[in-house]
């Protein structure tokens, strides 16, 4: 892949953060998201790529694009799997909360988990802590681990879990070990990126979320070196069905990076939406809208973070006279 296609992956998330942002605090999570959505396929429809989304909005007769299947870009090589969140944390946009984002990770053909949609128990941390974790350990024993690793005591590492019920045994497992929690009420992507910046306060994710939001973590852990362990976690013989119809054989296995995003031609992008520890949503001024996004590649390590001006009443350069 092209390295001018990062900025062009940018713009995409860009768009979606921005007609996204516009329903902050309305309470409406569907609106907010197909605004988003369709934002971000407008987008699509410039970048010179010939992509395929294989985690998007459900299956094709589920959403009306970015369908799980469906062909974007211009049609022209690389040919690229493509996994996409236009909004990830609708209900945080719908209620005016934080850490809403709006996320993509490419991959060539065949480099990424092909997720159905449904939970994935999840592990992840960042490059220091490496090899010190496993999703088949004691919840303590990962938390010593990780604390050893990153050179802290217990009781000042911080880590993240979504709030929900299913997660009070996790819960009382941790706050016994002297960490601290970090309770989130959605949208796991952005903390389990935060883990691998230091400066953002959390340390290790821990916890059952969506699958497809555990491959597009773990394409952006593998540009930063870190590290996920994941499960996939059915909930019935209908999620089992669409795990096999997936291709996945055993549901139970252990998923590794290696599994979940593999080889390092991974371009990662994401625009906040709302405010969070890692990315400052989308503020609109009488101008138009400034955005702060997070781009990064796989093959080279490079991190960029991108503070954008959009001016709507501006018209583009191409469009006025030379004099």
């Amino acid at each position: 892949m092209d390295r001018e296609l990062t900025l062009e992956f940018v713009r995409v998330t860009e768009a979606a953060a921005i007609a996204a942002g516009r329903w902050l605090g309305r309470g409406n999570k569907e609106m907010a998201d197909d605004a988003a959505v369709t934002a971000m396929r407008r987008m699509f429809d410039t970048v010179q790529i010939d992509g395929t989304v294989v985690i998007g909005e459900g299956e094709m007769d589920e959403a009306p694009m970015l369908y799980i299947g469906e062909r974007v870009g211009t049609g022209v090589l690389p040919e690229l799997d493509v996994a996409v969140d236009p909004l990830e944390g609708t209900n945080i946009v719908a209620k005016g909360l934080t850490g809403a984002i709006a996320v993509l990770a490419v991959a060539p053909k065949g480099c990424l988990l092909h997720a159905p949609d449904m939970y994935m128990d999840k592990i992840a941390v960042g490059p220091k802590a490496v090899g010190k974790i496993s999703l088949d350990a004691p919840v303590e024993e990962n938390i010593k681990a990780v604390a050893g690793a990153l050179g802290k005591q217990v009781e000042d590492l911080t880590v993240v879990i979504l709030d929900r019920s299913r997660h009070e045994d996790l819960i009382k497992k941790v706050r016994k070990t002297g960490a601290r929690i970090q309770l989130i009420s959605d949208g796991d992507v952005a903390p389990a990126v935060a883990v691998a910046f230091e400066g953002t306060g959390v340390d290790m994710m821990l916890g059952i979320g969506g699958a497809p939001e555990g491959v597009i973590a773990a394409a952006a852990l593998r540009c930063l070196e870190g590290e996920m362990q994941a499960r996939l976690w059915p909930m019935d013989d209908d999620d089992v069905a669409r795990v096999e119809k997936m291709g996945i054989k055993d549901y139970q296995r252990l998923l590794t990076m290696n599994d979940l995003a593999r080889g390092d031609s991974m371009i990662f992008a994401a625009t906040g939406i709302t405010d969070s520890t890692l990315l400052r949503g989308v503020h609109y001024t009488s101008w138009g809208a400034s955005t702060h996004s997070l781009v990064m590649r796989g093959r080279t390590g490079t991190v960029r973070f991108i503070d954008a001006r959009h001016y709507f009443s501006r018209k583009p350069d191409y469009a006025l006279p030379c004099k």
